[in-house]
């Protein structure tokens, strides 16, 4: 999914985010630096307009941007990768 005014930050824990333009590429980021890293991974939808909120999310999303457009963050998820080694 690609939206002009629909953005994806991808940080861990440090200052320093990465922004995408698709779902599927702020996933792949999150999961690769978690495994790697071994810490939690935020990724931030930011949502620019109502447009952007309804191609996220659907109408229940547009009205939700409509609540309040000033948010920062639209909504957040947390990645956890977690290595179990070998499994016998």
């Amino acid at each position: 999914m690609r939206h002009p005014d629909l953005e994806f930050q991808v940080q861990a824990d440090s200052p320093h985010s990465d922004y995408y333009k698709t779902w599927g590429e702020a996933c792949e980021a999150a999961v690769r630096t978690s495994a790697s890293r071994e810490v939690p991974v935020y990724i931030d939808v930011l949502t620019w307009s109502r447009a952007g909120a309804r191609a996220w999310g659907g109408d229940d999303a547009a009205e939700r941007y409509s609540e309040d457009p000033e948010a920062s963050v639209f909504e957040r998820f947390v990645i956890r990768v977690e290595s179990q080694g070998r499994i016998p």
